[in-house]
């Protein structure tokens, strides 16, 4: 009995939230080791389907750099980085299109063995994710910026309750696909959609003022002071594309953005359901 009243109690927590958040729209960005062939781990694609069932609409924004890396060397090809962006020539694109597009395929599927009902795609097709061939001191190849956002497909999916599956891929105006950064693509197309909330999941609790001490966990922080602990280097490496991703979406709209640790159990109810919440929530 004692064990049936306290679901009960979650379940009254959990329900101003999924007031507020009805048909609100939430990007999620999911990426990293974590993402192989096999997909998203199912514990994070159960708590988008109970989002996606409780009236939200969840759209799934994913990478996949280490089987990309495995894929390449399969080929023959030895991954290079410069600046924590992949070179890229033109063989690379076409394997890394392979590489995403099968853990895309099987996000999809394992979503609809689920339950849900679900749509995958590269922000190439239909135009989606435009871009412009990415500027810097070294040549990074075919490699691009995110320069506009079609939403018209992602809406038309999520009206009918279809949850989106979108992998980083971007076409320029010489009709080239490029390949983009994955954080970039989930933080434009949640300020082009004006999302509710745009979610990182990686494999930190969060922005911590020691990295070593998880008791200094920011529970929420102001996009300002995000910037002020990257120029003091205590956001820093890979955590500072995150951030400004994180950034750029409160900049552009977003009402909040969240840095969450994918390896909590059922981190994103816990960090969108709960009082307390688990992870960083930065606001503008």
């Amino acid at each position: 009995m004692k064990a049936a009243i306290k679901k009960s109690e979650v379940l009254i927590e959990a329900l101003p939230y999924i007031r507020k958040f009805f048909e609100k729209t939430i990007v999620i960005k999911y990426g990293g080791a974590a993402v192989e062939e096999k997909g998203i781990e199912k514990g994070i694609l159960e708590d988008i389907i109970f989002m996606n069932y409780a009236g939200m609409r969840p759209i799934i924004v994913h990478g996949g750099g280490p089987y990309i890396s495995k894929m390449m060397k399969r080929s023959g090809l030895e991954p290079r980085f410069i600046g924590g962006r992949r070179v890229t020539d033109a063989q690379t694109v076409h394997i890394i299109d392979r590489a995403l597009r099968t853990i895309n395929k099987k996000i999809v599927g394992t979503l609809k063995n689920m339950g849900a009902k679900a749509f995958g795609m590269s922000g190439k097709e239909n135009g989606m994710i435009k871009v412009k061939k990415l500027k810097c001191e070294h040549d990074l190849g075919f490699v691009g910026e995110v320069t506009s956002v079609d939403t018209t497909v992602v809406k038309r999916l999520i009206k009918d309750n279809i949850i989106p599956v979108i992998y980083p891929l971007g076409i320029g105006r010489d009709g080239n696909t490029y390949n983009v950064n994955a954080d970039d693509v989930a933080s434009s197309l949640a300020t082009a959609l004006k999302a509710e909330k745009f979610v990182l999941l990686t494999n930190v609790n969060g922005i911590m003022k020691d990295r070593k001490d998880p008791k200094t966990l920011y529970d929420t922080i102001k996009a300002p002071e995000v910037e002020r602990l990257i120029k003091r280097n205590i956001v820093n490496a890979g955590m500072i594309p995150k951030a400004r991703a994180c950034i750029n979406a409160t900049k552009g709209g977003v009402k909040k953005a969240h840095i969450l640790n994918a390896g909590v159990p059922h981190a994103l109810l816990l960090e969108i359901f709960t009082d307390e919440g688990i992870g960083t929530e930065i606001v503008k």
